[in-house]
């Protein structure tokens, strides 16, 4: 099992696991999570609340993305059954479409979209209606902060999948300056906590929360239980489906522009059924430093640590080192001056050579 986390603005963490942070009440107990696919912290918001609303750009992709959910297919089913009407439109400009970054204009895409509207069991218009008058250009450019991110992420990332709308305009009023993981293993190897403190600063005046994903390898690790030490917590969402918990932490106060703040959290992980290998964090801008522990069990001791870095995630591991361990079974990497990536530790349980 792995575990990823993201730095920069927002978050995914842990190996494939990362992560973001209490109840409106605003103390620092932890919040457990009921059982169930989806998992929401008292006084959480909706995605309509916190994205302020949709806007008539929004309106089309926001109901083709709706109808493909309702119907369970996905681009490819959708792509080969206009093809078999015999309208070609690939899987690219579907998943342009349905994220806002084109619309359909000229008369062949017009006429996809009356025959998406059957695909999808719509009523006729349904879709088409929706369609906001031409644009100057075919293609939006993404938001500043989802551009940065699909850099880092890529197409289709888990993370987006788990933020949905809120992933176009992630956590683009701050910034990470300063990120510090601690990484604990329980006695068989797997992870057993996450804690992370953030030092976020504002890029703009009014800033007053953030979000971060925690995205798992295994099924069976899931957030047993969140403690927020420094903010509040506005939203605990764990999607089984994704094997990600997205969390909302409250500030306490708006952010002057440059203002800034730690945000301090941490969670508690379900032991999974393979030992953990890694943790990775990711960030989709510089940061001015980087600090990542690891506490190894004494019952699971590992033969050898390493770092290394990803250009993206998935991508080859490159930059690897070799770092040691010390006397109390830990082992850290500091980094200074970070450019936009993936940041990881992994380690070994076999045999040393």
């Amino acid at each position: 099992m792995s575990s990823r986390a993201e730095a920069g603005v927002g978050l995914p963490d842990t190996g494939d696991t990362k992560g973001v942070g209490l109840p409106d009440t605003g103390d620092t107990k932890g919040v457990g999570l009921p059982d169930g696919d989806t998992k929401r912290a008292a006084g959480s918001r909706t995605a309509m609340e916190i994205d302020g609303g949709a806007t008539e750009a929004d309106a089309f992709p926001t109901a083709l993305r709706d109808a493909l959910g309702r119907r369970g297919l996905s681009l490819e089913r959708v792509s080969e059954r206009l093809r078999a009407r015999g309208i070609g439109v690939s899987q690219a400009t579907l998943s342009s479409w349905q994220r806002g970054r084109s619309q359909p204009e000229r008369a062949r895409s017009l006429r996809a979209v009356e025959v998406l509207e059957e695909i999808l069991d719509l009523p006729g218009g349904a879709l088409r209606s929706l369609l906001g008058p031409r644009r100057p250009r075919g293609r939006v450019a993404p938001a500043r902060g989802e551009g940065a991110a699909l850099q880092v992420l890529g197409e289709d990332s888990v993370v987006e999948k788990a933020l949905g709308e809120r992933f176009r305009h992630f956590n683009q009023e701050t910034g990470s300056l300063l990120i510090h993981d601690v990484v604990t293993l329980g006695g068989t190897g797997t992870l057993s906590n996450i804690t992370t403190t953030n030092v976020l600063r504002a890029s703009r005046a009014g800033a007053e929360r953030a979000l971060f994903v925690l995205s798992f390898d295994d099924e069976q690790a899931e957030p047993v239980d969140i403690r927020v030490t420094s903010g509040r917590l506005g939203e605990a969402t764990y999607l089984k489906g994704l094997k990600s918990l997205v969390l909302e932490i409250h500030f306490g106060r708006e952010l002057a522009k440059l203002d800034t703040t730690v945000v301090s959290y941490s969670v508690d992980v379900s032991p999974s059924r393979e030992p953990a290998t890694h943790y990775e964090r990711w960030s989709r801008a510089n940061l001015h430093e980087y600090l990542q522990q690891v506490f190894f069990h004494p019952d699971a001791l590992p033969s050898g640590c390493r770092r290394y870095f990803r250009d993206q995630v998935g991508s080859p591991p490159r930059s690897q080192r070799r770092i040691s361990m010390n006397d109390s079974h830990s082992t850290h990497v500091l980094a200074s001056r970070c450019k936009p990536g993936v940041h990881g530790v992994a380690w070994d349980f076999g045999t040393t050579e």
